[in-house]
């Protein structure tokens, strides 16, 4: 068994304009110690279907169908206290902005001592210790536990959130676009320390970026996104070296390369649909230089084009069956 095995995951939000499908019927399975990536444009669900395995989800959101199997337990039926106790124990976040996640008024070691203590039954004096070790880990001098966010500069404020992430020893470390807010070096930095702390404790990790360079550098595992589909599903390295589904082929069109001509990147003209009134057939069907009428009445089966490389598109020719 898997650690974690995701199943037809739908996860909905009522709105006022009616009932918006964020993520509507997604599968993917990831084991102990691997890396996966989650890639799509702004919108296509990449984050909520990362959240809602922890059920970070709001107020108006709710797992609509699927089930996510997480060490044998199924976490859209858990709730209240037990659900509490796997949130940074088992499963952790590496939050988006590392200043607004953490709280201005709290000295940075307290903070990551609190999940700690709520966690474990272990005395402050212990739980202190833990945490400078987790500095040390993370790259920053054990003494500065007793300082606030502000005196730290972003990329360090992003280790801090990483030692928070691990305080508990999760088995799974959810990472939503974990380098964002960073430049060019202090993001190479918090890359490669990723790769070291996943490769040293052995971490589940789902990284969650539309930098596809990110994903290129973190990840073995790479799903795109449209739309509230995964449209194509392999090994970030059969993905990139050869994508399947238009969509792919425009995301790797668009990223600039540094080593080819000088030219402007590709793009892909047209905008994602309305996921409140979703089309009938493919999602991607209004912006793909493909399209025939096919596409826009009949959905497009996610299937095995090649072992392990999966794709939902009606013009690629399956190997193996459907799934």
């Amino acid at each position: 068994m898997a650690l974690l095995e995701v199943d037809g995951l739908k996860t909905y939000f009522k709105t006022q304009e009616g009932t918006l499908k964020a993520v509507d019927g997604i599968s993917f399975n990831l084991e102990k110690g691997q890396a996966m990536g989650l890639a799509g444009e702004s919108g296509c669900g990449k984050t909520t279907a990362a959240l809602s395995v922890m059920k970070l989800l709001p107020a108006n959101g709710y797992i609509a169908g699927g089930t996510i199997n997480f060490a044998g337990q199924d976490m859209s039926r858990i709730t209240g206290d037990k659900l509490r106790a796997i949130r940074w124990r088992d499963i952790s976040i590496i939050f988006q902005g590392a200043m607004n996640a953490l709280n201005p008024v709290k000295r940075v070691g307290d903070q990551i001592v609190e999940p700690i203590l709520l966690h474990e039954k272990v005395d402050e004096a212990v739980a202190l210790k833990r945490v400078k070790e987790l500095f040390e880990m993370v790259g920053i001098n054990p003494n500065r536990i007793r300082e606030y966010p502000h005196e730290f500069s972003g990329g360090m404020r992003q280790r801090v959130m990483i030692a928070m992430a691990l305080a508990c020893r999760p088995k799974l470390v959810i990472c939503d676009e974990p380098t964002t807010a960073l430049d060019v070096m202090i993001q190479a930095q918090i890359l490669q320390l990723l790769k070291n702390l996943q490769s040293e404790l052995e971490l589940a990790m789902i990284i969650i970026s539309h930098d596809l360079s990110v994903l290129a550098e973190t990840c073995e595992l790479l799903s795109i996104m449209y739309a509230g589909k995964i449209v194509e599903r392999s090994s970030a390295v059969e993905v990139f070296s050869n994508p399947q589904h238009p969509y792919t082929k425009g995301l790797i069109a668009a990223f600039p390369n540094i080593k080819g001509e000088r030219r402007m990147p590709a793009s892909i003209a047209g905008n994602p649909p309305n996921l409140i009134h979703a089309p009938v057939g493919c999602r991607f069907a209004e912006r793909c230089y493909m399209a025939k009428d096919l596409c826009k009445e009949q959905e497009p089966p996610l299937v095995e084009v090649l072992p392990g490389h999966f794709a939902a598109c009606h013009f690629v020719r399956p190997q193996r069956g459907v799934i």
